[in-house]
């Protein structure tokens, strides 16, 4: 029986475990990948505004663009 999985490490210390799993027979390392620690600008701020709140300032930002380019 083979099954794959996707797993998120949230603690350093699995990798020495999976490690010692893999000598051991149990499992088998497919990839190992780095992950940057600084999460994406979007998931940063997603939520932060209302969708009222977003609609009113891509309005704004709109109405100030249009000013510009009017120059």
């Amino acid at each position: 029986m083979i099954n794959t999985m996707l797993i998120q490490l949230t603690n350093q210390k699995a990798v020495g475990l999976l490690h010692e799993m893999e000598e051991l027979h149990l499992i088998k390392v497919l990839k190992e990948t780095a992950v940057s620690a600084k999460p994406k600008l979007s998931d940063t701020y997603k939520g932060m505004l209302s969708k009222e709140e977003g609609e009113k300032l891509t309005k704004h930002i709109k109405q100030m663009r249009n000013e510009w380019n009017s120059i």
